[in-house]
């Protein structure tokens, strides 16, 4: 059985551990997304703490972590492009799957997931980015019914933004 459910604090160092094996996903790919330095250890405190940190469980083991921000995002403000509605939003950031559940489908079960999320919290709308290497989630992203909006500026760099009407 596949559960979403809000992240605990003894989870952290597991779901950072999450986190790097999506960092040494990404260099295997051939690109660079995430630093060394971010998303860390840190980070993820922040997000179970306020709420927004978020792990995937398979058979009640943990296979993934994201973060799940009902609170929007200041860099979306600012695209090149258009979103396609002006609304309260989900913000879906730093999804990343366990070395040990990749290419089991992971991803679009998460979203499905993230989707039920967002509409119990009377949310029916998400908004995401990913970088222009990042190729296997743009793919997942249009598989999964995400449109491309335009580009924003996250982190010092340009981003593919996507939304999805629920």
């Amino acid at each position: 059985m596949n559960t979403l459910e809000p992240a605990k604090k003894e989870e952290a160092g597991q779901c950072a551990r999450i986190l790097g094996d999506g960092r040494e996903f990404q260099k295997e790919q051939g690109f660079v997304q995430w630093t060394e330095n971010y998303p860390n250890l840190d980070t993820v405190c922040e997000d179970i703490k306020a709420q927004k940190g978020y792990v995937l469980k398979v058979d009640e083991k943990l296979a993934g972590y994201m973060c799940i921000d009902f609170s929007g995002e200041p860099a979306y403000t600012d695209i090149k492009g258009a979103w396609r509605a002006q609304r309260a939003y989900a913000v879906v950031r730093r999804i990343a799957f366990s070395k040990e559940f990749i290419g089991i489908g992971l991803a679009d079960i998460a979203f499905k997931l993230i989707e039920k999320v967002c509409l119990d919290n009377k949310v029916p709308y998400i908004r995401i980015n990913t970088g222009f290497s990042n190729r296997r989630m743009q793919h997942i992203l249009e598989k999964n019914g995400f449109v491309q909006c335009g580009v924003v500026v996250l982190q010092g760099g340009e981003k593919i933004a996507y939304d999805k009407l629920l």
